[in-house]
C-alpha cells in the first residue's frame, strides 16, 4: 500500500484540476492530482476549442504559458447567418473582449508540461477509485497496479459529468437540476482550408450548422441532428451535403475536404447544489453541464477553479471554514448566468422539433432584432465574452 498525505487531493486531472493544482502551488499549498484516464487519453480527446478572456489571463498570468496567444486564433467576433445572409457580432467593439480559438487538448497539453516542471504529482491511469469524505481521504490503484491511500484535508472533485466525489455525497443533500434537449450535435474534422476568419453560427429549415476553425487545413464543423444518429452511417458526401443546404448560398460556399473525427454530441443542462460538502468541494462538469452552443463548459469549470484557489487559500491562512462555505453562492452566481446565456442561444438558434410556423417566424424575428439593435448584439457578445463581471 502506498500511503501518502497531501494538503489537497483533486481527483480529475482535465485543465480544471491540474489549473487548480497549479495555482495551489504558486500560493505553495500541497496537492496531488490523480486521473482514470492516461495522459495519452486526456491529450487526444477532441474538446470544444474557445476561451474567454478571463480564462485567457489566468492561464497567461499564472505561468502556465503564453502559447495560447503566439499559437492561438483571436476572434474579435463571430457571425450569426440566417436567411442566407451573414450578420456579423463585433465582440470588441460592443463589449471591449475577444475570445481565443485554443483547442481544449493544448490548453490540458499546457498545464500538464508546467506540472511536470514544477514536479507536481499528477498519476494517470488510476482505477477503483474510491472517496471518503469524513475523514478526507482518497484509495485507488496505481496504473502500475499498486494499492495507494491518499489522505488529505480538502478535496476537490473536477472529475467530469460521471463524477464519483459527486456521488460522495451523502443521500438527499443535494438538489438537481437537469434538461435534456432533444437533439443533439453531429461533428467533424475537414481536411480543407478555412471557410470564414471566424465561427459562423447558421440557422437554416433545414436545421442549425455551426462552422468552426482548428487550424489554417483543419477545420471542425457541426450539424445538429437527432441524438440516435450512428456517425458510421455518414459517408463524406451525406455530411456535406447537409451542411451545404444548411449554410451555402448567397455566394457564400464552404471550403470541403476529407472528413475524419466524426461524432454525435448528445445536449444537456445539468447544475446541482451544493457545490461542497464538509471537506469536499466540486469544480466543472462534476457540478455543471452545459450545452455546447454558447462555448462556456471549459469556461465555467475555470471561472470555479479561480474561485476555489481563493477559497482554499483562505481556508490555509485562517483555518476556519468560513471560506469553504461561501464557495457554492460565488460560483452558483456565475454558473446560471451561463446556464441562462447557453439555453438562450440553443433554442434561438437550433430547430425545435414540433415547432410552429408561428414559432419559426418569431424565432427569426428574434435574430433580426438581435443583429440589428446595438444593445441586441451587446447583449449576446456579453454573454458569448463572458464579460459579466467577476463571481
Amino acid at each position: 500500500m502506498r500511503n501518502t498525505r497531501t494538503q489537497v487531493a483533486i481527483v480529475g486531472a482535465g485543465p480544471a484540476g491540474l489549473l487548480l493544482s497549479h495555482l495551489l502551488h504558486r500560493s505553495g499549498i500541497d496537492s496531488v492530482v490523480i486521473d482514470v484516464r492516461t495522459h495519452e487519453e486526456i491529450a487526444t480527446t477532441i474538446r470544444a476549442g474557445i476561451l474567454e478572456a478571463g480564462s485567457v489571463r489566468m492561464l497567461v498570468d499564472s505561468g502556465v504559458s503564453d502559447r495560447v496567444l503566439t499559437e492561438g486564433d483571436r476572434h474579435d467576433g463571430v457571425v450569426l447567418r440566417f436567411d442566407g445572409d451573414n450578420h456579423r457580432i463585433d465582440f470588441r467593439e460592443l463589449v471591449g473582449e475577444s475570445v481565443w480559438l485554443y483547442p481544449q487538448t493544448d490548453v490540458f497539453i499546457d498545464l500538464a508540461d508546467r506540472r511536470k516542471t514544477d514536479g507536481g504529482d499528477v498519476r494517470y491511469g488510476v482505477r477503483d477509485t474510491t472517496v471518503r469524505i469524513d475523514p478526507p481521504m482518497v484509495t485507488f490503484t496505481e496504473a502500475d497496479g499498486r494499492p495507494a491511500q491518499l489522505a488529505a484535508d480538502l478535496i476537490v472533485g473536477a472529475d467530469g459529468s460521471r463524477s464519483i466525489c459527486r456521488h460522495a455525497f451523502p443521500d438527499g443533500l443535494r438538489t438537481e437540476w437537469f434538461r435534456e434537449y432533444p437533439f443533439a450535435w453531429f461533428g467533424f474534422l475537414a481536411e480543407a482550408p478555412q471557410s470564414h476568419p471566424e465561427l459562423i453560427y447558421a440557422r437554416s429549415e433545414h436545421g442549425f450548422a455551426l462552422v468552426s476553425q482548428r487550424t489554417s487545413r483543419m477545420q471542425r464543423m457541426y450539424f445538429q441532428c437527432a441524438p440516435t444518429e450512428r456517425p458510421e452511417d455518414w459517408d463524406d458526401e451525406r455530411i456535406w451535403a447537409e451542411m451545404r443546404r444548411r449554410v451555402n448560398g448567397n455566394g457564400f460556399a464552404l471550403q470541403e475536404g476529407p472528413i475524419s473525427g466524426k461524432t454525435v454530441l448528445p445536449f444537456r443542462s445539468f447544475v446541482t447544489a451544493p457545490m461542497r460538502h464538509g471537506r469536499l468541494l466540486l469544480a466543472g462538469d462534476a457540478a455543471h453541464t452545459v450545452p455546447p452552443t454558447g462555448a462556456k463548459g471549459l469556461n465555467l469549470a475555470l471561472a470555479d477553479v479561480r474561485v476555489l484557489h481563493e477559497v482554499i487559500d483562505e481556508y490555509f491562512a485562517r483555518g476556519t471554514d468560513e471560506s469553504l462555505r461561501r464557495y457554492t453562492d460565488r460560483a452558483l452566481d456565475r454558473v446560471w448566468k451561463a446556464q441562462h446565456f447557453s439555453y438562450w442561444a440553443t433554442t434561438l438558434l437550433h430547430s425545435i422539433d414540433g415547432a410552429s410556423p408561428f414559432d419559426l417566424e418569431r424565432q427569426r424575428g428574434e435574430l433580426a432584432m438581435l443583429t440589428e439593435s446595438v444593445r441586441g448584439a451587446a447583449y449576446f457578445a456579453e454573454g458569448y465574452t463572458g464579460s459579466w463581471g467577476p463571481s
